[in-house]
């Protein structure tokens, strides 16, 4: 089986269904496929693979636990996960979290960040701030994007570890270098604000666009204000415009609202170049996203 092939048979198996988070991680960890694709796949884990994905979780359940017993940290994780949605077996937090506990003390990156949400969320475990950070900071060093996007957003609000906005840059940058369009999003904000990071419009303005072309509905919006005020790029109500328009097509009501106020002080030129503009980019940077879901 190829990396690439292996790896999206893997996410799959592991991701479906758990936390959204999560399923963005598996969508964009490369770290994972590399990890997940070179290791040896223990008897049990292709059938039980294979039943997954063709809808049969029981079948999928037994032979994930023949390898998961076998000591299979993907199988363990892919069990737990089974547990943790009730698909094959009855839902069990407690079974869930004990089959990707097992996982993750093997050093499975996929296992410490699920064990990391599992205990933030308090699934299968009393709740524990403290040890959701200890696992994501295992996970995130080992390079998996969501555990680092998790990790930062402790670091942000103080949870479970103590607050500190340089640390919660220092693992957003992490997380959006590797392509994650909310980590993206979120450094962006950062150096709008200068929080934890010299204040940087320029900077800001890279992020939001690396994240808008992504889909990511906050961030065209934030493009459009910042072409709307001209700050960190040349002050432009055709681009402003089209980006708010963008985002409106979304559901975002404000981007509408903004947008609107825009368009009165356009010419009726810079308003049919705009909406053009807007159609482009509504094709290259909404529809793709849409077919995906």
């Amino acid at each position: 089986m190829s990396a690439r092939s292996c790896y999206a048979a893997t996410a799959r198996t592991v991701g479906v269904a758990m936390h959204i988070r999560t399923i963005i991680a598996l969508a964009l960890g490369a770290a994972f496929s590399a990890m997940v694709c070179s290791l040896p796949a223990s008897a049990g884990f292709p059938e039980g693979q294979a039943a997954y994905n063709r809808g049969d979780f029981e079948t999928a359940a037994r032979e994930y636990t023949t390898a998961a017993e076998q000591g299979d940290a993907i199988s363990q994780t892919a069990l737990g996960n089974l547990y943790y949605n009730g698909n094959g077996v009855p839902r069990d937090y407690a079974t869930a979290f004990e089959w990707i506990r097992r996982a993750a003390l093997q050093d499975f990156s996929v296992a410490q960040l699920l064990l990391g949400e599992m205990y933030e969320e308090g699934k299968g475990t009393p709740q524990d701030d403290t040890k959701a950070v200890d696992w994501y900071r295992k996970s995130a060093n080992q390079g998996l994007a969501e555990a680092q996007f998790n990790l930062a957003n402790m670091y942000k609000a103080g949870t479970g570890t103590a607050q500190d906005d340089a640390k919660a840059v220092e693992w957003y940058e992490k997380a959006a270098s590797q392509g994650m369009a909310e980590a993206q999003y979120n450094l962006a904000l950062m150096y709008q604000f200068g929080t934890g990071v010299s204040q940087d419009y320029a900077e800001a303005v890279k992020w939001l666009r690396k994240a808008a072309v992504q889909g990511n509905v906050k961030a065209q919006g934030g493009l459009g204000a910042f072409y709307g005020l001209g700050k960190g790029v040349p002050k432009d109500r055709v681009i402003s415009y089209a980006w708010f328009n963008v985002a409106a097509a979304s559901g975002d009501n404000e981007a509408g609202r903004l947008r609107d106020i825009i368009a009165e002080n356009m010419t009726a030129a810079q308003l049919e170049k705009a909406q053009k503009l807007s159609r482009a980019f509504f094709e290259k940077y909404v529809v793709p996203f849409r077919r995906s879901n």
